[in-house]
């Protein structure tokens, strides 16, 4: 049976991840690997969590299953972290939320569904868009097809391209869009385009389909949920898939959400029951552990106040690396201009150097990021941005 398997590549991110721990270079960097580092080079445990974990260990009476669904106290609370409690109770029910396991699970899980409503439904997704996508979208079945979305040249969104595109998807189809923080590139869109692409979902009829992979960093817990929050005010269907990955510090967890907002509620109690058996027969049911604990935070109001603050310091943080970066670059000399990075939000940039470029700071400087330039800002702390910078000048004068 498996003698003719063949090997597929590795994942170009997990490579870098396993080049980078075999580099003896004492200034090697890790700028591919998306999760948050702090001054120390850690993926911190935050706070609230470790308090949350305490109290679980000491009153947690029960390993039981809970339900394909996950915790119902968990789904509440996420849902009102996303889009605020009034409009949660004003969406009734209309809305309903599936724990998952973490964002990945909501984006397979969210494309299942729609496979199994409508089969080779149509789905345009950003160009450039996080890898993952297309597998965990594609694999289900979807049809994708991609939208102009980045200008490498002048770092800044194509949004008259991207409206152009997208005014082509209609009722039955729908649209990848990245709530805050777009990973790759860190481009964001404003509240008057959301607004615009609000008002061509709700002429056009397409259908939404929100990823929300990085809530609180960019500027804040609610100012990252604009566009979302606008979408299921406005218009009768969307779809929203969330991590607590990022902004909970819970990514071995596996912690994430997928919501369902239809245009009654007779519609969400019909989804619900097919989004239920589609998690029963892939995992039964999702893990408990992360979602006890974001449960415990958010319900403890101690607990919520702490956690806003490291959140605030993570965030706070990462766009203080990024003018730290630009003004590095600038000391140094370089003529190109980066200040595109400090106007950029989350996580991730492009650098915008070519992949020649890119090889010679992998193979000259052990700096580690992916092909496309594309860095984690969180990567970057006091010991290594003067060398950093002083590498990037190098290969661009080369």
């Amino acid at each position: 049976m498996f003698e003719a398997i063949k090997s597929l590549p590795s994942d170009p991110i997990l490579g870098l991840m396993a080049a980078y721990r075999v580099d003896n270079n004492p200034r090697k960097i890790d700028l591919g690997v998306g999760v948050y580092k702090d001054e120390q080079g850690r993926t911190p445990v935050m706070r609230a969590v470790k308090q949350a974990e305490t109290r679980l260990l000491k009153n947690q009476d029960t390993k039981t299953y809970v339900a394909p669904a996950g915790q119902d106290n968990f789904n509440r609370l996420i849902a009102g972290l996303i889009f605020g409690e009034p409009l949660v109770n004003s969406l009734g029910g209309r809305r309903v939320t599936f724990q998952t396991p973490g964002g990945c699970g909501g984006l397979r899980l969210g494309a299942e569904f729609l496979q199994k409503v409508k089969p080779g439904a149509k789905i345009m997704v950003s160009d450039p868009t996080w890898a993952n996508h297309i597998p965990l979208l594609g694999e289900a079945g979807l049809e994708i097809s991609k939208y102009p979305y980045y200008d490498y040249t002048n770092h800044a969104i194509r949004f008259d391209a991207m409206m152009d595109s997208i005014s082509k998807a209609g009722a039955g189809d729908l649209v990848l869009l990245h709530g805050c923080c777009h990973n790759p590139c860190g481009a964001d869109l404003d509240q008057s385009q959301w607004q615009e692409v609000t008002a061509l979902a709700q002429k056009n009829g397409f259908t939404p389909f929100i990823d929300l992979a990085y809530q609180g960093l960019g500027d804040g817990i609610a100012e990252d949920c604009f566009g979302v929050r606008l979408m299921a005010e406005t218009l009768p269907e969307l779809i929203v898939v969330s991590s607590c990955s990022k902004n909970f510090g819970l990514y071995r967890e596996r912690t994430g959400a997928l919501t369902v907002i239809s245009a009654n509620a007779g519609s969400t109690n019909a989804a619900g029951s097919q989004i239920a058996s589609i998690a029963r027969s892939i995992y039964s049911m999702p893990p408990d552990h992360g979602a006890a604990v974001v449960s415990e935070i958010l319900g403890d109001k101690a607990l919520n106040a702490d956690w806003e603050v490291e959140l605030a310091e993570v965030r706070n943080r990462i766009n203080g690396l990024r003018t730290e970066l630009v003004d590095a670059l600038k000391a140094k000399g370089i003529d190109q201009d980066f200040s595109f990075i400090q106007r950029e939000k989350g996580m991730f940039s492009f650098l915008g150097l070519n992949v020649e470029q890119v090889h010679s700071l992998i193979n000259d400087y052990s700096i580690y990021l992916v092909e496309s330039s594309r860095i984690n800002i969180a990567g970057i702390n006091s010991s290594n941005l003067d060398y950093l910078a002083d590498s990037i000048k190098k290969v661009l004068t080369a």
